[in-house]
């Protein structure tokens, strides 16, 4: 079946979960799921659960968190 990670389209096996998705559209992007790093929304920005089941057409967008390393300074501080 067909669904859409970050505006690319790929074919995955019927029963293929969010993290299976993200999986086949990019592994590297796929390890920072779960961590603090990234998280996948659907189509109207809402966070959606990587165990749960696609349908066809499916639109996933994977969010970057940027991360501030210990010397970053916070501007406003």
């Amino acid at each position: 079946m067909r669904v859409f990670v970050n505006a690319a389209g790929l074919e995955v096996e019927q029963g293929t979960d969010v993290r299976g998705a993200i999986r086949a559209h990019d592994p590297a992007l796929e390890a920072r799921l779960g961590s603090a790093g990234a998280y996948v929304t659907d189509a109207r920005g809402i966070e959606v659960s990587l165990d749960a089941a696609l349908s066809a057409g499916a639109i996933l967008r994977v969010v970057v968190r940027a991360g501030k390393g210990a010397r970053d300074h916070d501007a406003d501080a």
